[in-house]
């Protein structure tokens, strides 16, 4: 069992050291950044994402280059959409001895040959994510938790609320929070100053945290595939801003929450992911209300993780979310 001799607080970092012979091994995170070996060897893959028309031989001609190049090929996988004629890859390798600027400008090639549509991604690029938040703070609390515990590989240099409940929380966890008020008569000049700082932050992901406030058409734009909501599943069935007592009202069976892409449709972007739980007659709606605040922290930490993971292919207003 690993044994530790000292916890160490050197101004906002953490300093783990492990018993055993010198010299001694250290673990450390600052704020925002999570407990973990930075530049651990199991972050050092690449993954490649592919979709193209559907066509034989195309895992083939993939896995052939990448073993042409000695890649150490870590997980693959495939889907085709037989109805719309489409194929998907997900291929993820160890860049140990790999030169990846030599494969990456021949792959160039054969993907404009097969019509591909392909990103590279690094593991070893952590993604910038900023957390939007109103006053329900469980998703909040949630994320920041797995963040700093390694489950989530990212950073998260900031956190946003029109309302200010979730700065004590953001402080806590020695990450930036900035309030800033969304009303109908500055929702421009509220939206341009949040943009701004995503900007300077250089955001990658925008995760909506239970933030009860709808991003307009022009700030969704700026960040195509790049925002993340969660919700209560009882859309559109039970609207308003008391579903819950509305679904008990009902005698509902079934409760959910669904994760999605942000869209200019509001709340009809992508599905990431769904989970349900059961409901009977001894469920009143305070217990309503604890299962589905369940299920949204974990659907939208299982969306982020899969983002971060370079898993989701979106097409059309679908995903594939690969194993």
């Amino acid at each position: 069992m690993t044994r530790y001799l000292a916890l160490e607080v050197i101004v906002g970092t953490f300093v783990l050291v492990q018993n055993g012979s010198p010299p001694y091994v250290r673990w450390s995170f600052r704020a925002g950044e999570p407990l973990g070996y930075a530049g651990s060897a199991m972050w050092n893959t690449a993954v490649l994402l592919i979709d193209c028309p559907d066509r034989k031989g195309l895992v083939a001609g993939v896995a052939s280059l990448l073993y042409r190049y000695g890649a150490n090929i870590t997980h693959a996988d495939q889907h085709q959409d037989q109805e719309a004629g489409l194929f998907f890859m997900r291929v993820e390798w160890s860049l140990d001895g790999f030169d990846l600027s030599v494969f990456r400008d021949e792959f160039r090639v054969m993907a404009a040959d097969l019509r591909m549509r392909w990103r590279l991604e690094l593991k070893t690029e952590r993604l910038q994510v900023a957390i939007f938040v109103s006053q329900h703070l469980h998703c909040l609390a949630d994320l920041l938790h797995r963040q700093q515990s390694g489950e989530l590989h990212c950073s998260i240099p900031l956190i946003i609320g029109n309302h200010k409940d979730g700065e004590a929380l953001a402080n806590f966890y020695g990450v930036e929070f900035h309030y800033i008020p969304v009303t109908k008569h500055c929702k421009k000049e509220a939206e341009e100053r949040q943009l701004q700082l995503l900007r300077e932050r250089g955001i990658n992901l925008v995760v909506l945290a239970r933030y009860m406030q709808i991003l307009s058409p022009e700030f969704v734009r700026q960040f195509p595939w790049q925002i993340i909501n969660v919700h209560h599943s009882f859309l559109p069935a039970f609207i308003g801003a008391r579903p819950y007592h509305a679904a008990f009202d009902r005698g509902v069976k079934l409760i959910g929450a669904t994760s999605h892409y942000v869209t200019e449709s509001l709340d009809e972007g992508p599905i990431i992911e769904q989970d349900v739980a059961r409901i009977s007659h001894r469920d009143e709606v305070p217990d309503l209300i604890q299962k589905g605040r369940d299920l949204e922290r974990v659907v939208l930490s299982r969306a982020i993780m899969w983002h971060l993971d370079h898993r989701i292919l979106g097409y059309g207003n679908k995903t594939v979310v690969f194993d």
